[in-house]
């Protein structure tokens, strides 16, 4: 019977062989990945038209034919599929396109053409929604979901319990990217000279001047200088030293893993950052073995086990020779393949990993991969903002009397309770945190903003709390900047906020061109 069997097994080789021992993780991850993605583009989803949108601040048609205009500019550079059609019709498609997939993502089903099927449809979005979608965990979002694409099945009902030679680089490259994202956030704050990351005092204005605080990060402000400054230093430990310790097996890279996901778990509970801390989360899931999950999360994986007289190995697709449960009997050129892709990635985001120190490589590789966005380097707050100016827009009849208009989620009414939002990203309330530390002359996108409200466009009024001009448009709009700062318990107040003015950000203007 064993003699039978193992010619059986010779004559029918296996295409893969048993996973190294992370098809719980994986399985894990794959369903978080999905669910990160569907809110992603659920997001955009009521938020684009306004954005990107025919009417909205900064219309996609109008980069589209810019960049068609343009002598010194391809498709290539612009990779989108808002070529064929860039009409707010076609914007909410392919939103819901990607709320479908990432819910197919999410089921498990056709893992891997679902995970290039978002990337497709979010890199489609993020190549035309400049400035709104330029931010760190969207190009996140694409190199992860590129490197999935890899890491997983592509069978529509795939077998866990196996994993190729891609399929294993895929991880590893995984496992690369959570160090790079650790390890440069935290190398940036040493390399980029700013005092208050030196000197451990960046947690003492974080809370307050982060794009959009939450109720719970008025109560961190209030925490001791020394509290502080612990949690600054435990931060560094996690950024700096813990991502080393992912190469390690076993307990040593669980507790590595966990660590990263206690840090983004902190992140969480003090302030609103869209989806980017739970996709950070999602990246540590394939970190774990499955020895480190309960036993009854494995059913249906079932790994090498020896049979009767110890030369059979028992899996779930069949007897198979305990040589064949080795990972690395297969085809040779198999491995040679995994191998290039494997090397490929590492050269491709070398250049960002040597960007965090400070190092400009000139990398043609980079440059050439950049329109993709799924091959970038990380530094979130590599500078601290220790100052919260805020733009407080105003609309006018007569040019005497104005009126605020009141944004959903970014600080306004100083006695309004900052808000929870994550993991939904409200864009254009982020987007006037940035213009608020520059000036209306390099963010040409503000006055489009201000012109759709002089005009009424609805689309962009649907992405504002009040509107105080809801009969007819105002004939003037302004902006006022103001600076910010977090009340504290001793000033026995019922404001969260203490406001100043600082002067106008952007005088009035009007459609007649009046003053």
């Amino acid at each position: 019977m064993a003699s039978a069997a193992l010619e059986m097994s010779d004559s029918q080789p296996s295409e893969t062989a048993p996973a190294l021992g992370f098809q719980v993780g994986r399985k894990i991850f794959v369903r978080a990945l999905g669910i990160v993605f569907a809110i992603a583009f659920f997001s955009l989803a009521v938020q684009a038209s306004g954005l990107i949108g025919e009417h909205g601040i900064a219309p996609a048609a109008d980069f589209l034919k810019m960049v068609r205009d343009s002598a010194g500019m391809s498709a290539w550079q612009v990779p989108t599929l808002f070529w064929l059609s860039s009409s707010d019709a076609a914007l909410l498609t392919v939103c819901w396109l990607g709320v479908a997939a990432s819910l197919v993502l999410a089921s498990g089903f056709a893992p891997a053409p679902a995970a290039l099927t978002c990337w497709a449809l979010y890199l489609s979005l993020c190549s035309v929604g400049s400035p709104f979608l330029n931010f760190q965990w969207d190009a996140l979002l694409l190199e992860t979901a590129l490197l999935a694409a890899i890491a997983l099945p592509w069978r529509l009902r795939p077998d866990w319990s196996r994993e190729t030679p891609l399929q294993c680089v895929g991880r590893w490259l995984l496992w690369w990217l959570i160090f790079r994202l650790n390890f440069e956030s935290g190398i940036v704050k040493l390399t980029w000279g700013d005092k208050t990351w030196l000197e451990m005092r960046a947690l003492d204005v974080h809370f307050e001047t982060q794009c959009i605080p939450h109720a719970i990060a008025w109560f961190a402000h209030q925490m001791p200088a020394w509290f502080s400054r612990v949690n600054c230093a435990i931060m560094f430990a996690i950024e700096l030293i813990v991502p080393f310790l992912i190469v390690f097996p076993g307990r040593v890279r669980h507790a590595a893993a966990l660590a990263m996901i206690a840090l983004q778990l902190g992140i969480i509970a003090t302030g609103n950052f869209a989806f980017f801390n739970w996709l950070t989360i999602a990246l540590c899931l394939p970190l774990f073995a499955d020895d480190f999950f309960p036993a009854r999360w494995k059913v249906g994986t079932a790994l090498p086990q020896a049979g009767r007289g110890g030369n059979m190995a028992t899996i779930p697709n069949g007897p198979r020779t305990a040589e064949d449960s080795h990972p690395y009997q297969q085809p040779e050129w198999k491995w040679i393949a995994a191998g290039c892709v494997a090397l490929f990635g590492f050269v491709a985001t070398l250049p960002g990993l040597l960007g965090a120190f400070r190092l400009d490589v000139g990398d043609g590789l980079q440059r050439a991969l950049m329109p993709l966005r799924s091959f970038n380097g990380y530094g979130l707050f590599r500078v601290m903002t220790t100052e919260r100016p805020e733009i407080i827009v105003e609309g006018s009849r007569d040019g005497v009397n104005w009126d605020a208009y009141e944004f959903r989620y970014k600080p306004g009414n100083p006695y309004r309770r900052p808000p929870f939002v994550a993991p939904h990203q409200p864009r254009l309330d982020w987007q006037m945190w940035f213009a608020a530390l520059g000036d209306v002359r390099s963010n040409p996108w503000f006055v489009n903003f201000l012109v759709r409200l002089l005009q009424g466009s609805p689309d962009v009024l649907a992405l504002i709390e009040k509107n105080p001009f809801p009969a007819e448009p105002p004939r003037y709009v302004r902006a006022v900047l103001y600076e910010y700062r977090f009340t504290r318990g001793s000033d026995h107040t019922a404001a969260w906020w203490k406001r100043e003015r600082k002067g106008l950000y952007c005088p009035a203007i009007s459609l007649n061109k009046e003053p």
